[in-house]
């Protein structure tokens, strides 16, 4: 599996393994070091994290694993993100649930994830949530400040709309910008998110990209319609309705990242295999019509 290059230099697996849930999966550091090595065995090198992941305890659990095998930080990329803050007993300053990307929060924010991750440096930072009081020169300030210090190498934003990333990347060319897309969640395809991508020829990281397990667990009717074409195109390919899923994502000529959320190696697998899918464009189109209930305009 190649990695992926953003414009910056950024190298990113174009399947990112995510973290999210680790804290609710139960493992011992043992299982945890052997889910990273499972997927870096599978070319997934890349690790999407958040400071705020698992109540502020997902970035130490994984810390604490690579800790065990500490050869292993040359071979992945370490990405989270900051700018949330939750109330939290961790956290125990913070007063109400708010978006803050000052200078003093962003630093504190990567000083505290460098700790927990075990790492000298963080591959990939990225703005959580927009934040209405953003000073767009402050920040990309502060990120020139933790380049220059070697303790972060690139920048992004996550769930940002097209404005707001401009905003901010005109001052600091950014890497990517993290956002949600699949089969059931159209919208980047049409609010101008993949087009400034493409347009920037920035490589989208997506989340959720199955629904958050929706495609194949809820039973309205739009769901219905999706998984229906996901199987049938499946059977016609010989592969699950999952991977189907993700080369429908991949097909996407801003080359997206999909971030999987599983501990399980076979959905691991299931997201590499879609990197050898290419559907059609009507096969895309299918699954377009069956999550928007409609044939195109």
């Amino acid at each position: 599996m190649t990695q992926a290059p953003s414009p910056q230099g950024l190298q990113l697996s174009p399947i990112v393994a995510g973290a999210w849930r680790m804290a609710d999966w139960g493992l011992d550091a043992g299982q945890r070091l052997r889910w990273i090595e499972q997927a870096l065995d599978l070319g997934i090198t890349s690790f999407d994290h958040a400071d705020i992941y698992g109540d502020y305890a997902v970035e130490a659990l994984f810390g604490e694993a690579l800790a065990a095998q500490p050869a292993l930080r040359a071979r992945l990329q370490l990405v989270t993100k900051c700018g949330i803050k939750l109330v939290s007993a961790r956290r125990p300053g913070h007063a109400i649930k708010s978006y803050d990307s000052s200078r003093a929060h962003v630093q504190a924010s990567v000083e505290a994830s460098l700790r927990a991750l075990r790492t000298d440096h963080i591959d990939l930072l990225l703005i959580h949530r927009p934040d209405a009081l953003m000073d767009p020169d402050e920040l990309a300030d502060t990120f020139q400040g933790l380049r220059a210090a070697g303790k972060v190498l690139h920048f992004g934003v996550s769930n940002h709309s097209p404005s707001q990333l401009a905003l901010l990347n005109r001052r600091l060319p950014l890497a990517t910008n993290q956002i949600e897309l699949s089969p059931l969640h159209l919208d980047a395809l049409s609010d101008g998110t993949l087009d400034q991508c493409l347009d920037l020829g920035l490589r989208p990281m997506i989340w959720s990209p199955l629904a958050g397990g929706r495609l194949f667990t809820a039973d309205d009717a739009q769901a219905q319609r999706v998984r229906a074409v996901l199987e049938a195109l499946g059977r016609a390919h010989g592969v699950s309705a999952a991977t189907v899923a993700y080369a429908w994502i991949l097909r996407h000529p801003s080359r997206p990242l999909p971030i999987t959320g599983s501990q399980r190696r076979e959905a691991l697998q299931e997201a590499v295999a879609a990197l050898s899918l290419r559907l059609s464009a009507e096969d895309w189109y299918r699954v377009w019509e069956a999550s928007a209930g409609q044939p195109v305009p």
